[in-house]
């Protein structure tokens, strides 16, 4: 049985995040999902909207998922050994840095494979988080470009 595990906040849940799940799925038989926890969202300098549990709740849901565990720390390499992971889903933003090429070797030796999705173009819980705050004039002084807002209530994500 092909196990594979990723991670993510998963707030203001979004096609790019069902895009991964479901192309994640595709290529194992379980897939693990890790929803950081609220503590560890707020230590990497964010803050999610949507609460920890109501996250874990709604990925929990999605068919392409498996189980949902809580993530705790960084340390995917542990998270993948403890889970019985042989593949790490990851976006394709960290493909091609040191920092990750240095992780597929590691995780390599493990006999665990690193494999690299794209980001769905336009659309983030970031982006949704700065269209909401400029169209309901939540702005804190942080512009958010029409053409994004005119982009996500488009639909073209």
């Amino acid at each position: 049985m092909v196990i594979g595990y990723t991670t993510g906040v998963y707030d203001l849940f979004h096609i790019g995040h069902l895009t991964l799940l479901k192309n994640a799925k595709g290529l194992c038989d379980k897939l693990i999902v890790g929803v950081t926890v609220d503590e560890l969202v707020l230590y990497k300098g964010k803050r999610a909207m949507i609460p920890y549990t109501d996250r874990a709740e709604i990925v929990r849901s999605i068919k392409y998922v498996d189980a949902v565990v809580p993530q705790y720390d960084m340390d995917k390499l542990s998270a993948c050994k403890k889970l019985g992971a042989s593949i790490l889903f990851v976006g394709d933003d960290w493909y091609g840095t040191e920092k990750w090429k240095e992780y597929e070797e590691v995780f390599a030796k493990e006999g665990i494979r690193i494999i690299y999705f794209p980001y769905t173009k336009g659309i983030s819980s970031t982006k949704i988080t700065e269209a909401l705050q400029y169209t309901r004039g939540w702005a804190d002084g942080k512009e958010v470009a029409k053409s994004q807002v005119n982009h996500l209530n488009q639909g073209n994500g």
